[in-house]
């Protein structure tokens, strides 16, 4: 593909992963608060927004056959309007105070999010060889809009529907969402169809046991299981220690940049010095983001615990999607990216599951300690296939 139209391509995924972002910094802001205040069972607080990663890990692989069909487009606006139903629906849940449907309304989150994480993949297909990493960080700088915008957004609309609390900002984020069709309706990426290779395609139990595989998925995983196990309960921890709405929004907000700014270095950075420091760095932040929340529960507590969460996640999760494109061959891709994403939302779902039981039965404390089982895998990972790329390096050479 022409470089000038692989450069539009990620402008306008960038621009469509800004939209999406509004939208989903408005659910994890809220969502948690909304389950306190409709669940009966306080311990199912964040249920919904478990009920949207769990709509994402299901609805990745079909999501990715059927854009090997219908063309990445065309699934990125089924995406956009399926977000645009789920907040209108959650609107109106939390308007007759139904915590049921706020529940259902999440599943199209779900599948929204599902067509999201295919931007990068979108922007990989279309990019020169050499800017794959790059590529991959270009597309998430859509989340630097998000963060300027998002957090002031939905905190400034929470009491648009007044009586309500909160149901005005899910309606500004159906909005947002179709504004979302507007770049897309200008992308130009081909349906992402196996490519034809002298290789036969391998069995996908193949695909799986290669340790850079493993290795890749695991670290993508772990990215997005701590940063929503920690990110979801936050609001609630800071609820509970009084902190207002508005130093909520703020802290969310430095998280997200946290999490998208470092896209402008990110890919340089693994271009420079490769993708295995990048990870081991991302690992060593989220024991730093833990630290800042075991020393305290003040505005600076919180606010480091959530910028260091950030940037962990962004290095973790593109160092684990850049690793993962060595562990298939191209007529292999979009099986392989589909069963990524469905592990990489299982961990979410499941960070999101356990943060509000974590959070309400043991505290906040728990919650962070809750990171350590993703991190000694990712790290176990990790390890194993950086010994064993050591190892065949080093006999390659004798």
């Amino acid at each position: 593909m022409p470089v000038k139209q692989y450069r539009k391509n990620v402008f306008l995924l960038a621009t469509s992963q800004g939209f999406y972002l509004i939208s989903a910094v408005t659910t994890i802001t809220f969502a948690g608060l909304v389950g306190q205040m409709l669940a009966d069972n306080k311990l199912l607080a964040t249920l919904p927004i478990a009920i949207m990663t769990i709509g994402t890990a299901t609805t990745t692989i079909p999501m990715s056959m059927l854009m090997r069909r219908i063309g990445r487009r065309l699934g990125f606006m089924i995406g956009a309007v399926s977000g645009s139903i789920s907040s209108a629906i959650a609107a109106y849940a939390i308007m007759i105070g139904s915590f049921e449907l706020f529940c259902f309304g999440m599943v199209f989150m779900g599948l929204y999010q599902a067509c999201t994480q295919y931007y990068r993949f979108a922007a990989v297909e279309s990019a020169p060889k050499d800017y794959v990493s790059r590529a991959v960080s270009l597309v998430l700088l859509g989340g630097v809009i998000s963060a300027l915008i998002g957090p002031t957004l939905a905190v400034s609309s929470r009491d648009l529907l007044a009586p309500v609390p909160f149901a005005g900002a899910f309606l500004v984020a159906s909005v947002v969402s179709l504004l979302a069709l507007i770049p897309m309706a200008f992308l130009n990426i081909p349906c992402p169809k196996d490519e034809i290779s002298d290789e036969g395609s391998r069995p996908l139990k193949v695909i799986m046991k290669q340790p850079v595989f493993i290795a890749a998925v695991l670290n993508a995983a772990t990215s997005y299981g701590l940063m929503v196990l920690v990110m979801t309960a936050t609001p609630l921890a800071m609820t509970a220690c009084n902190f207002s709405m508005e130093d909520t929004g703020s802290v969310i907000q430095w998280h997200v940049l946290a999490m998208f700014v470092p896209s402008f270095f990110t890919g340089n950075l693994i271009h420079r010095f490769g993708v295995l420091p990048i990870l081991y760095t991302g690992m060593a932040l989220f024991v730093v983001s833990a630290l800042f929340s075991f020393s305290g529960i003040e505005m600076l507590n919180f606010g480091g615990a959530l910028i260091a969460l950030g940037i962990a996640w962004n290095f973790l999760f593109v160092g684990g999607t850049t690793l993962l494109t060595e562990a298939y061959r191209p007529n292999e891709k979009a099986k392989t990216q589909g069963v990524n994403e469905f592990i990489v939302f299982a961990a979410a779902a499941t960070g999101s599951l356990t943060s509000g039981g974590l959070f309400n039965v043991s505290g906040w404390d728990a919650v962070n300690y809750g990171m350590v089982p993703f991190l000694s895998a990712s790290l176990a990972a990790t390890l194993w296939y950086h010994l064993g790329t050591k190892r065949a390096a080093a006999a390659a050479n004798t």
